[in-house]
């Protein structure tokens, strides 16, 4: 089964954290082992993990913040540290370009022409799989200096992007903050519209999520969210958010992250009778969640965000690297979804949307 997961900071575990993803996950793992700090040594994702797992794309990240609250190799005390961290990933991402490993998608006939020979190879069975695809995406605008700049990104392949991440953001208050929309996030709204950019609302505070939802009228998506039924916290969708993202025909990733799968899993903890590690089942209970509010299958999909800062301590328990998302296929299977609905769950839903927003806004 063919996998587009839609978020994975490949860029920042490279630049950021040294990993060279052209090794396998279990290289890294032996070269970080004694390596201090969270996630280090165990890692779970590379690019011949990808491949072995079948995913076929990736909505691939460009990430960094200037809140204010500067944080080491993340958050920056100005917005030009910023757009300099951002562009070091866009460059990564073309370097790998240029060497074969990848392949970056910005328009409709590169996707058509992507996913055709992925689905040629799984058919045959014969020979290594194509090259992973890459979808560009910012989580977080702080990057972009002015609304008026967003041409510049779009030139150089931006296709997907997130107003906010944690804190008060730039153009939008994200997790854990109560802002609404700034006046630069007010005014880069047309700008996306106008150039045919994704919306992901991923991480926007409430106050954000129904302004933005309000203002644009172009396609949405939430490309890493859970469900705030299941795991109450801001971060997650409420049913009344997952409902709006898909009366917008909008499409909402599930998340692998423990906390966001487990109520009152914690951080940090050691699991045990009290703190119960999640699972890839826990994965399935918040795709079926989606489902079950919208009425459909046509609005959940995968958004792994596997190795955003965290690595297997953080992980579904029954995972050792990306390529064990295939499992998710199988669970959905065995509660009893169809294999048109299991197909549009792990990869369809994605195309979908893809295909919607290109063929509206063909190749700028």
């Amino acid at each position: 089964m063919l996998i587009i997961d839609g978020h994975l900071d490949l860029a920042w575990n490279a630049v950021q954290w040294g990993r060279d993803l052209t090794r396998s996950v279990y290289t890294l793992r032996a070269q970080e082992g004694g390596t201090a700090g969270k996630g280090r040594g165990l890692g779970t994702v590379a690019l011949p993990e990808l491949r072995r797992g079948r995913v076929a794309l990736c909505f691939a990240t460009l990430l960094a913040r200037s809140t204010g609250r500067p944080v080491p190799h993340l958050d920056y005390t100005s917005p030009t540290q910023a757009y300099a961290a951002a562009m070091s990933h866009l460059a990564y991402y073309k370097a790998l370009e240029q060497e074969g490993h990848v392949a970056l998608i910005g328009d409709r006939s590169a996707l058509d022409a992507h996913i055709a020979r992925w689905q040629m190879w799984e058919q045959s069975g014969a020979g290594e799989a194509p090259t992973l695809g890459l979808v560009i995406s910012m989580e977080g605008a702080d990057p972009i200096l002015a609304p008026d700049r967003l041409d510049e990104w779009h030139a150089a392949g931006l296709r997907l992007l997130g107003l906010a991440h944690y804190g008060p953001c730039r153009y939008a208050g994200g997790t854990g903050d109560e802002g609404g929309l700034t006046d630069l996030g007010h005014a880069l709204l047309p700008e996306l519209r106008r150039l045919g950019i994704g919306l992901d609302l991923t991480h926007c505070s409430d106050a954000a999520f129904w302004e933005a939802l309000e203002q644009y009228d172009g396609p949405v998506l939430c490309s890493h969210h859970n469900c705030r039924a299941i795991v109450p916290n801001q971060r997650q969708l409420a049913d009344e958010q997952i409902r709006a993202v898909a009366e917008r025909g909008g499409v909402i990733g599930a998340a692998l992250d423990t906390w966001m799968l487990k109520p009152g899993w914690l951080i940090g903890e050691r699991p045990d009778a009290r703190n119960p590690p999640a699972t890839l089942r826990d994965v399935a209970d918040q795709i079926d969640h989606v489902c079950q509010v919208t009425g459909s299958s046509r609005h959940a999909a995968l958004g792994s965000d596997l190795d955003g800062g965290f690595g297997r301590e953080q992980s579904p328990d029954d995972l050792d690297t990306i390529a064990d998302l295939q499992r998710i296929g199988g669970l959905l299977a065995a509660r009893g979804y169809a294999d048109d609905d299991v197909a549009a769950i792990m990869h369809g839903n994605w195309l979908r949307l893809l295909r919607e927003l290109w063929s509206a806004y063909p190749a700028l």
